[in-house]
């Protein structure tokens, strides 16, 4: 902010944009941008922005994305399809329910619902699986053992 202060000081005692965007290592497009956002809001306008987007286009309403959570930790094994057709029963007519294969990608995947603790299922499958794993590699050293005797 104290660059772009001293930028558009020097540019009001009469300096040249080119001069000033030359030293300043700025564009003449960016010098103008600053010296607009100033003529605008004052010394506020020279302060940086936020780079966040103001929306997300692909993002779904909240009250949307609360009901699919919420159908899939009332019923974990159902899949996208049949929360689709839940969701098209219990919500009003003008509210527009996503397509299954949006509510598979963002909402019910199985990462997003165990990391929060919603889906207690994926977590025990999780577990069941790690101990599969483990009771496979002690067989599998057990019998690499028995063989070397052999």
């Amino acid at each position: 902010m104290d660059e772009r202060m001293r930028f558009v000081i020097r540019l009001k005692d009469g300096e040249s944009m080119a001069s000033l965007c030359r030293e300043f290592g700025i564009s003449r497009k960016t010098g103008y941008k600053i010296l607009d956002r100033y003529q605008q809001c004052g010394v506020e306008g020279l302060s940086d922005r936020a780079r966040r987007p103001h929306r997300y286009a692909n993002q779904l309403p909240a009250p949307v994305e609360a009901a699919i959570v919420a159908a899939k930790r009332e019923k974990p094994h159902w899949g996208a399809r049949k929360i689709h057709e839940r969701l098209l029963r219990r919500l009003p007519s003008e509210v527009k329910v996503p397509a299954c294969s949006d509510m598979r990608g963002r909402n019910l995947s199985p990462d997003r619902l165990a990391r929060s603790g919603e889906c207690p299922v994926q977590v025990s499958r999780r577990a069941d699986q790690r101990e599969m794993r483990e009771r496979l590699w002690e067989i599998s050293e057990v019998l690499s053992v028995r063989t070397e005797f052999l």
